[in-house]
């Protein structure tokens, strides 16, 4: 009888790419990271927490997830966001002689 050689194709999760893949552990506790990524967002890049500290900060009001599924849900987060702000397209026009360019 042949033995399976392990990392065979079948036997990989299919979710392990997901960036929501972790969203049954995130759950409940989604409203709150949501609000804590937004208010590090809205933060000037100094005074901005690592995810680190976000996931310490949900495990202080109790959250029993890994540190692996918040950073998932953090950077499907982002990425969200950055395609909802790139959607924005300003055309600049200006009267003959009313903005300089110098090069």
């Amino acid at each position: 009888m042949a033995q399976r050689r392990p990392g065979r194709t079948g036997s990989r999760n299919p979710t392990a790419g997901d960036p929501y893949h972790a969203a049954g552990t995130i759950g409940a506790w989604r409203e709150q990271l949501d609000a804590a990524l937004a208010s590090n967002e809205a933060k000037p890049s100094r005074e901005r927490l690592t995810l680190i500290r976000v996931f310490e900060e949900l495990r202080g009001l109790g959250f029993t997830g890994g540190y692996d599924a918040v950073r998932r849900y953090a950077r499907g987060w982002g990425r969200e966001r950055a395609a909802a702000t790139s959607d924005a397209f300003v055309p600049l026009s200006f009267a003959p002689g009313e903005a300089y360019q110098f090069d």
